[in-house]
C-alpha cells in the first residue's frame, strides 16, 4: 500500500514557480551569450592566438550545454504540470461516484425516518419554494433547518419560516416578507447542541401595495437555541420604499410610510449561549414631497400618529386640469375622497403631494434571553 498523497493544488504552484525559474536562467543565458562569445581580435603573436581560440570554444560549450539544461527543464515542468492535470481529472472523475456511494448509503439510513416521519436522520433540511415557502426540518440526529422562502410577488405575504434542526445542528433561516409582510421566524437550534436561525426582515413599505403595505412589514422572531447555542438574531424591520408610485383609481395611498419593527432575538442556550440580537427598525419615509401617477380618483389615508395636511399640485405643463379638494387636513386614520380633472384627451396624468410629513420609525426588536451561562 502505498502512502505517497498528491495534492493537485501543490503540483501546480509547483509547476508554475519551476517555470518562472527557468524563465530567469534562459533570460541569463541570453544576457551571457554576447560578452563570453564575443572576444575583442587576438594580437598578432602566436600565444593570443591561441588563448582565443580557447576561451571561444569554452564560450560555444557552456551555450550548448546552457540549452541542454533549459530544454531539460522546459521537460520537467511539463511532465510535472501534466502530473498534477491528472491527478485533477482523476478527483474529478472520483467525486460523482463518491457522492452516489454517500447518497445510496444515507438513501439507506434515512427511508424508515422519512417514511414514517416526513424527516431524515441525517441530512440537511430542504429550503423553502414558492409552493411551501417553510424550510424542512433536519435530521434527528445531525442536520441544520432548511432555510424559508423569500417572497418578491404580490403585497402581504409573509417570508416562510426557517427550519428547526434535529439533536446536532443549526436553525434554518427565515425567509424576507413580500411588501409591507413579516419575516419568517428563524428555526430552533438543535435540541443537544446548536445556534437558532436568524429571522428574516420585514418587506418593504409601498404606497401602492394596498393598506397593509404603508408599514414597513415586522422582521421574524429569531430561532431559540436547545441546550447548548446562540439564539439566532431577529430580522430587521422592512424600510421605506420609493417615494413615488402609480396609484390606480379607486386605490387608496398614504400620508407616509412608516417602517416596521425589528424581530426579537431568540432565546440562548438553557444550559450555555447568548441570546440572539433584536432586528433593527426600518425607516421611514422623509421626502417633503411625493410624486404619483393617478387615475381619475384615489382615497388619501393620514397614518401618522397625530392630525396632519398635504396639499395636491398638478406639475406645471401636465395632464392635470384639477384635483378636487386642493389639500386635505386629517386626524389619524382619517381618509378623503381626491377627484382628478385631466387636461382634453387624456385619462391619467401625475400628481404631487407637497408638505408631507415624515414616517415613523420602527421599533428595535428585543434582545433574546441568555442561558445562565450565556453571558460568558
Amino acid at each position: 500500500m502505498s502512502y505517497l498523497a498528491a495534492a493537485p493544488d501543490s503540483l501546480a504552484v509547483a509547476a508554475s514557480d519551476l517555470s518562472d525559474i527557468g524563465s530567469g536562467l534562459v533570460a541569463a543565458s541570453a544576457a551571457a551569450t554576447a560578452p563570453i562569445t564575443a572576444i575583442a581580435p587576438a594580437a598578432a603573436d602566436e600565444i593570443s592566438t591561441a588563448i582565443t581560440t580557447v576561451f571561444a570554444g569554452q564560450a560555444r560549450v557552456f551555450q550548448a550545454l546552457t540549452g541542454q539544461a533549459a530544454a531539460f527543464h522546459a521537460q520537467f515542468v511539463q511532465a510535472l504540470s501534466g502530473a498534477g492535470a491528472a491527478y485533477a481529472a482523476a478527483e474529478a472523475a472520483n467525486i460523482p461516484s463518491l457522492q452516489t456511494v454517500e447518497q445510496d448509503v444515507l438513501a439507506v439510513i434515512n427511508t424508515p425516518t422519512n417514511l414514517l416521519f416526513g424527516r431524515p436522520l441525517i441530512g440537511d433540511g430542504a429550503n423553502g419554494t414558492a409552493a411551501h415557502p417553510d424550510g424542512g426540518a433536519g435530521g434527528f440526529l445531525l442536520g441544520n433547518g432548511g432555510n424559508g422562502f423569500s417572497q418578491t410577488g404580490n403585497p402581504g405575504v409573509a417570508g416562510g419560516a426557517g427550519g428547526p434542526a434535529g439533536l446536532v445542528g443549526n436553525g434554518g433561516l427565515g425567509g424576507a416578507g413580500s411588501a409591507g409582510a413579516a419575516g419568517g421566524a428563524g428555526g430552533t437550534g438543535g435540541w443537544l447542541y446548536g445556534n437558532g436561525g436568524g429571522g428574516g426582515n420585514g418587506g418593504v413599505a409601498l404606497r401602492d401595495g394596498g393598506l397593509n403595505a404603508f408599514t414597513g412589514g415586522t422582521g421574524g422572531v429569531g430561532g431559540a437555541a436547545g441546550l447548548w447555542g446562540a439564539g439566532g438574531s431577529g430580522g430587521q424591520g422592512g424600510s421605506a420604499g420609493p417615494n413615488t408610485a402609480t396609484v390606480a383609481t379607486g386605490q387608496t395611498t398614504s400620508f407616509v410610510l412608516n417602517g416596521g419593527n425589528g424581530g426579537d432575538g431568540g432565546r440562548g442556550g438553557w444550559l450555555h449561549g447568548l441570546g440572539g440580537a433584536g432586528g433593527q427598525g426600518g425607516t421611514g419615509s422623509s421626502a417633503p414631497s411625493v410624486t404619483l401617477d393617478v387615475g381619475t380618483g384615489f382615497t388619501i389615508l393620514n397614518n401618522t400618529p397625530g392630525t396632519a395636511s398635504v396639499a395636491y399640485l398638478p406639475p406645471p405643463g401636465g395632464d392635470v386640469f384639477s384635483i378636487s379638494p386642493a389639500s386635505s387636513t386629517l386626524g389619524t386614520g382619517g381618509t378623503d375622497q381626491v377627484a382628478i380633472t385631466f387636461t382634453a384627451g387624456h385619462t391619467s396624468g401625475t400628481i404631487q403631494f407637497i408638505s408631507v410629513p415624515s414616517g415613523l420609525a420602527g421599533a428595535a426588536g428585543r434582545a433574546g434571553l441568555p442561558g445562565p451561562n450565556g453571558y460568558l
